[in-house]
């Protein structure tokens, strides 16, 4: 005959499957009787069809785990599938254990199953526990005016023992351990944390003293409610079990609980967790003073567990930059180490990302036939993710350029290879240009990015239509760019400029402007490198201080004047 096997207190307790149905909770009609405060009255349903056994909650408050995971509808139970019921844990035998030893008892040596684990209870079955006592909660050492000499000692003790702790997940036992030095006569403890995402409260770390008991904490629904709520300890004491209570037993023979509960407040005050812990002694129960004492200990606590987490922080924030330096370093190896060189020209080049790296982009090379291309581009977004665009771009630029030197056409292979799995919202704003140094013959697309701007011997400012100017490569494949040419004369200077140069802001919130960049180009230097170095001066001057928003990236480039 199949059977629940429940392993709790140090016995191996057999309840035999005689119906097709089989109703499990500590309701009295119940087929398994189960003596749990934490199970509701009808709790679990075992169902047998066709020779199968399935297993399913029965809405009941802590939950039906089947094998460590909660179940949410009917599921097959096989042999020697581990039922979790509260704090009770069945182990289900099935046909061939029975056949092979129909009227076994539990065997002596088989060893209970000891699950560590933390249960909310809603406080409807029962009513609510009663609260002996309560004390406000403080931060940094807590209240020292009620036995100072002892909390003073805790305090020391709890500060010596975690002294040398710095990581969270270690910190968090070594108080249990310090807490059951200073409370001989604690069973359990817990301390739970608050879920950052979803306020949940969190087991981190359990102990318990007797190994050979049930090693579930247990808490009200009503008590954690208002610890975290109201910021203070409660002392309370219940009954694991209602019928327990008969005129004729002995005090020394109810098995009453008595626990604390205090939070774990953060430097501003507020709860990130608590720490619980009972004791079955009936006598030994905890009293208001050792609520106090608690509470200095959760105190002291609470100010290592927020140094052990800000050190992590730190730490983990160090690494960080480490990296992030480390990728600066590769990414400022994808640019070029020097500009071209030709005779009558001048190139210049300057790049300046708001964080470590960024997603603007320059590059300049020579071609086989001798020409110079220079490809520049600014990825929509910056940082980590437009870093990592402006390395794909950079690859592909240099791939394309290295087999096509037409404009049009190798602008239209980098689009489709920037479309090919672009993600979604990233795209590049990019300019591609090619120079015949024998004809001084520039040829230039234009994809999304604003006008180059060409300074004439006279100082006049000239800018390229706007007509000419197509989509965003890695927007939409096929798209038709348009190639313009101009002839660079002597004296003309081009300026390739990214909106981080035009919408650079002052302390005051004013931008650099378009309109001041042209008056700027237009009284400088016609010089190219001299221009470059002048106007990444003048959008500096104009920030004057206040933080880069966005990159800022200037090439520029031109013929001697005759």
């Amino acid at each position: 005959m199949p059977r629940f096997v429940l392993l709790q207190g140090g016995e191996v307790i057999p309840f035999p499957v005689t119906n097709d149905v089989m109703l499990l909770g500590r309701h009295p009609d119940c087929d398994i009787q189960l003596q749990s405060n934490m199970l509701s009255r009808k709790h679990a349903r075992l169902v047998r069809e066709d020779g199968s056994f399935f297993i399913e909650d029965l809405g009941s408050g802590n939950g039906t785990f089947l094998n460590g995971k909660r179940i949410e509808s009917r599921l097959p139970i096989n042999h020697n599938d581990r039922v979790k019921l509260g704090p009770l844990l069945l182990r289900f035998e099935g046909e061939e254990v029975a056949q092979q030893a129909p009227d076994a008892a539990a065997t002596p040596s088989e060893k209970p199953e000891i699950m560590a684990t933390v249960e909310i209870a809603a406080d409807e079955d029962d009513g609510p526990p009663t609260i002996m006592g309560e004390a406000a909660g403080a931060g940094g050492y807590g209240v020292l005016e009620v036995r100072p000499e002892a909390k003073l000692k805790a305090v020391l003790e709890i500060s010596r023992s975690l002294a040398d702790t710095v990581e969270v997940e270690a910190l968090l036992p070594r108080i249990l351990d310090t807490l059951f030095g200073i409370f001989p006569h604690a069973d359990r403890g817990c301390v739970m944390l608050k879920d950052e995402e979803t306020g949940n409260m969190i087991p981190r770390a359990m102990k318990h003293r007797r190994e050979d008991e049930d090693a579930t904490v247990k808490l009200s629904r009503t008590i954690v409610n208002k610890v975290l709520g109201e910021k203070q300890g409660i002392l309370s004491a219940d009954a694991t079990s209602d019928d327990q209570f008969q005129a004729s037993e002995s005090i020394a023979n109810l098995s009453i609980r008595s626990m604390m509960c205090v939070p774990l407040l953060n430097l501003e005050g507020e709860p990130t967790g608590l720490i619980n812990i009972d004791t079955l002694n009936p006598l030994q129960q905890f009293k208001p003073e050792d609520l106090e004492l608690l509470l200095a200990v959760a105190g002291q606590a609470a100010l290592s567990f927020e140094s052990a987490r800000l050190l992590v922080s730190y730490m983990e924030k160090q690494k960080q930059d480490s990296e992030m330096e480390i990728a600066r370093g590769v990414q400022r190896a994808l640019l070029p180490e020097k500009l071209p060189e030709a005779d009558g020209w001048d190139f210049y080049a300057s790049y300046e990302s708001a964080q470590a790296v960024g997603g603007d982009y320059y590059d300049a090379m020579r071609l086989a036939s001798g020409k110079i291309c220079l490809s520049f581009g600014d990825v929509a977004g910056k940082g980590v993710p437009g870093a990592l665009i402006m390395s794909r771009i950079a690859s592909c630029v240099q791939n394309t350029m290295s087999f096509i030197e037409d404009v049009e056409e190798a602008f239209t292979a980098i689009n489709h290879h920037m479309c090919t799995s672009m993600v979604e919202g990233r795209f590049v704003t990019y300019l591609l240009a090619v120079i015949d140094l024998e004809t001084n013959e520039m040829t230039l697309a234009n994809g999304g990015h604003m006008s180059p701007m060409v300074r004439r011997p006279d100082g006049s400012i000239e800018e390229f239509d706007e007509e000419t100017i197509g989509l965003p490569i890695g927007v939409m494949e096929g798209y038709p760019y348009e190639v313009v040419k101009r002839v660079i004369e002597p004296g003309d200077t081009v300026v390739f400029f990214t909106d981080g140069v035009d919408e650079a802001m002052a302390p005051d919130g004013t931008l650099y402007t378009l309109e001041r960049m042209r008056e700027f180009i237009a009284n400088s230097s016609s010089k190219s490198d001299e221009l470059g170095r002048a106007l990444l001066a003048d959008v500096r001057a104009h920030a004057n201080g206040r933080a880069q928003n966005d990159d800022i990236t200037i090439m520029t480039f031109g013929r001697h004047p005759e």
